[in-house]
C-alpha cells in the first residue's frame, strides 16, 4: 500500500509540473522526405520517447489545410530550458543546420532552443518555423538579453513585457545560461517597431528604469527589420554592468588583418582572457573552421580550405562572452 501511495504521488506531481507543447515546422521548399519528418532533442527521455535526440522516435503530423506544416506536441516539465531540431527523415544527418541567431550559442551549441515557464493548462503553440531558418514566414527573430548582476535575485524571475505581448510583466520569463545573464528569444511580425521593459520580478512594481539616453517615451525601443540579437545591457541602464573599475571582458574590441583574408589573418585579443575559442560560420551558419582554447593574446588563423566568400568569425572567450565579426576570404 505505501508503495502504491508512493507511485501515485510521483504522478501527480509530473502531472502538475507538466506543460503541453507543439513544436511546429513549415517545410515549404524542401524535398519531404518518404520517411517522414522528426523532431529531436532533450525532452524525449523525460517524455517517454527513448534516449534524447533519438532520430526516428518522434514523427511529426502533416497539418490537415497546409501540407508544408508538420506538428508535434508533447506534454514536458516546465521551467525548463529544452533544446530541439527538425530532421526532414529519420536519421541524425538529416537534422536542418540552424542560422546562428536562433543557436543556443554557448559552447558552441548549434542547437533551437526554447524556455517552458508557464504552467498554464493551454497548449504553447510555437510557430511553424521554416526549417533551417530561424522563424517563421513573415517574422523577425528578436532575442532580448539582460545583465542582472546590478540587481538582487529573486524567486519570481526575471521578466521582459512590451507592446509585442500586452505589456504584461508576468507572461514572459527570461532564462540565464550562467553569469547572471538572462535572455529569451521571442518572434515578431517583420517591419513593425516595439517597445519593452525588463522587470526583475512579475509585477508592475518591479520594472527597469530607462535612462532616457536610451529610451523613447520612457521605455527600450527597436525597429525590428531583421533577425536580430539585441546587446546585453544592464538592468536600468544604457550599457553594460560593469565599473569603470573592472576589466571589461567583451571581446567585441578584438582586431584581426588582414581582412579580406588571402592565406592567414592574425587575430589580436584585447580582453586579457585566460583562453578564447575561435570558430569559422559560413553563410549558412555551419561551422567550416573551429579551434577551442586558444591560450595568448595573438593567434594567426589559417586559411586551410576556405573557399573565397563572406564567413563570421565567432570568438568566445573564458568568461563565455561571444562576439561575430565579418571574414571575407578572397
Amino acid at each position: 500500500m505505501r508503495s502504491l501511495l508512493f507511485v501515485l504521488l510521483a504522478l501527480n506531481a509530473l502531472s502538475v509540473s507538466a506543460k503541453k507543447v507543439m513544436f511546429s515546422v513549415d517545410m515549404s521548399g524542401q524535398i519531404k522526405s518518404v520517411n517522414g519528418i522528426h523532431i529531436w532533442g532533450d525532452f524525449q527521455s523525460v517524455a517517454g520517447f527513448g534516449a534524447d535526440f533519438t532520430p526516428n522516435t518522434c514523427l511529426m503530423v502533416q497539418d490537415a489545410l497546409d501540407t508544408n506544416i508538420f506538428h508535434f506536441t508533447v506534454d514536458i516539465p516546465a521551467f525548463v530550458k529544452y533544446d530541439y531540431k527538425f530532421i526532414n527523415g529519420d536519421q541524425g544527418y538529416e537534422v536542418e543546420v540552424i542560422p546562428v541567431e536562433a543557436q543556443v550559442g554557448y559552447s558552441f551549441n548549434d542547437n533551437r532552443w526554447i524556455y517552458v515557464d508557464s504552467l498554464n493548462t493551454d497548449t504553447l503553440k510555437l510557430p511553424a518555423f521554416v526549417f533551417g531558418a530561424n522563424c517563421a514566414q513573415g517574422m523577425n527573430l528578436i532575442r532580448f538579453k539582460v545583465d542582472m548582476t546590478s540587481q538582487a535575485s529573486t524567486a519570481d524571475g526575471v521578466h521582459v513585457a512590451g507592446n509585442f505581448q500586452g505589456n504584461d510583466p508576468a507572461t514572459t520569463r527570461l532564462y540565464s545560461f550562467g553569469d547572471n545573464v538572462f535572455e529569451i528569444i521571442a518572434y515578431m511580425t517583420a517591419g513593425s517597431t516595439y517597445t519593452y521593459k525588463y522587470y526583475y520580478g512579475n509585477t508592475a512594481s518591479t520594472v527597469e528604469t530607462v535612462p532616457s539616453a536610451c529610451a523613447v517615451a520612457g521605455d527600450r525601443s527597436l525597429a525590428l527589420i531583421m533577425d536580430t540579437v539585441l546587446t546585453k545591457v544592464c538592468f536600468s541602464s544604457c550599457g553594460t554592468c560593469y565599473p569603470s573599475t573592472v576589466q571589461n571582458t567583451e571581446v567585441s574590441s578584438l582586431e584581426f588583418y588582414p581582412n579580406p583574408m588571402q592565406t592567414s589573418i592574425q587575430i589580436y585579443f584585447n580582453d586579457q582572457s585566460t583562453f578564447h575559442h575561435v570558430v569559422v560560420l559560413d553563410q549558412q551558419g555551419r561551422q567550416v573552421q573551429k579551434v577551442l582554447n586558444v591560450v595568448g593574446s595573438i593567434y594567426q588563423l589559417q586559411r586551410n580550405q576556405l573557399t573565397s566568400g563572406y564567413y563570421i568569425l565567432s570568438v568566445m572567450n573564458d568568461a563565455g562572452i561571444k562576439t561575430n565579426h565579418k571574414l571575407i576570404v578572397e
